[in-house]
């Protein structure tokens, strides 16, 4: 099922952002004191995107590694929830995107105002530890046996955030917009099997009477 053109999209993952100094043996991307990175998504890991209160189904999704190959990165923000100040900038070399072996990474400066500052010390405190990105998709496949939509292609990446909890609204609201028309359709298949059954049991129980 296809998204609908331009809408954004919103995910927030269980993926960890956290600082990251000289002393961890990690090699920083971004020569900074008030340095962090993480995921903003994997590859090949299917994640729950919506689950239905009606049947319980499980709608997942997946993003493809190959999705990134031709993506609009020409100038993502960095923001807490998506909102507000902006905390790291692509073109001012703040802000590290990319998509490597493992997923889309990131990774941030966040000395260059006392916004980004005051949100390094939460990230490096341990009180905000989540990150959710925004983006349109270009292509996208669904598999109705497996109820799950792979991401093939994302067209245009607008910022990426560290969130304050990994159950963001936006998440929800943007994944039932996009399969809105999947699950009408699940739902009335699964009523017509429904119907169907019971038209069944009717019609052999008056044989058997």
């Amino acid at each position: 099922m296809p998204a609908k053109p331009n809408e954004r999209q919103y995910r927030s993952m269980a993926m960890v952002l956290r600082s990251v100094d000289g002393g961890q043996g990690r090699e920083k991307r971004i020569d900074s004191d008030c340095y962090v990175e993480g995921y903003a998504s994997t590859f090949n890991d299917p994640y729950v995107l919506w689950e239905d209160p009606f049947d319980g189904t499980e709608y997942r999704e997946v993003i493809s590694p190959d999705a990134f190959a031709d993506t609009d990165m020409s100038d993502i923000i960095m923001q807490f929830d998506h909102c507000g100040d902006v905390l790291a900038r692509l073109s001012n070399g703040t802000l590290v995107v990319e998509p490597d072996e493992h997923g889309l990474f990131i990774a941030a400066d966040l000395s260059k105002s006392v916004a980004a500052r005051s949100r390094f010390e939460e990230i490096d405190n341990g009180l905000v530890t989540r990150m959710s990105w925004a983006f349109t998709i270009g292509a996208s496949e669904y598999d109705r046996d497996t109820h799950t939509t792979t991401i093939t292609r994302v067209k245009k990446i607008y910022d990426v955030s560290a969130v304050s909890l990994p159950a963001d609204p936006n998440t929800e609201i943007s994944a039932r917009n996009l399969l809105s028309g999947v699950i009408e359709k699940s739902r009335g298949e699964h009523a017509r099997r429904r119907n169907a059954l019971i038209r069944a049991r009717a019609v052999m129980a008056i044989a058997n009477n």
